[in-house]
């Protein structure tokens, strides 16, 4: 049923390319060719599983983002979820809830047209990007031995050196 309904979705929108997949396969696929997917539609037991599988491709839970966006309202998360196996030790890393407010407040841009958010938006990709390119402080999931605390400090001073709010 659910492939059936995509199928007759994707007939009013002829200039997207529709396929479908076997989960076992499509890992595959993803992890050969991420650069092919835009969107993929899944069940949540299957999104779960390729969420984390893609998570890998670019560092792990603790850099993936996530925002459920819908006409009238978002809810932003980190992929990670709580990570109760960490909580509380302060070697989290803040990227992922960073990125995951960055698009929450870059929807509340384009909803409410408000440039100056989206604006803050950009700033915090770039603070992200610049610490991810060029920080020296990573957290033990990125291979360093750094606190939640000492990297949230670079970003923010990063924020800080090319922006005065």
């Amino acid at each position: 049923m659910f492939l059936e309904e995509c199928y007759k979705i994707s007939e009013q929108y002829p200039h997207i390319f529709t396929d479908d997949h076997h989960v076992d396969a499509f890992a595959m696929y993803l992890v050969l060719h991420p650069e092919k997917y835009d969107v993929i539609v899944t069940t949540n037991m299957f999104g779960d599983i390729l969420s984390d599988l893609a998570a890998g491709l670019v560092g792990g839970l603790g850099v993936a983002p996530s925002l459920n966006e819908g006409d009238h309202f978002a809810v932003a998360q980190a992929v990670h979820g709580s990570a109760p196996s960490i909580a509380g030790k302060g070697i989290a890393n803040p990227v992922a809830e960073i990125l995951s407010a960055q698009m929450l407040i870059n929807w509340l841009g384009r909803k409410h047209n408000d440039p100056q958010l989206v604006q803050v938006s950009g700033l915090l990709y770039k603070a992200i990007w610049n610490y991810l390119d060029c920080g020296d402080k990573k957290t033990p999931d990125l291979g360093g031995n750094s606190s939640t605390e000492e990297v949230s400090k670079e970003i923010i001073t990063y924020i800080q050196r090319v922006n005065s709010f």
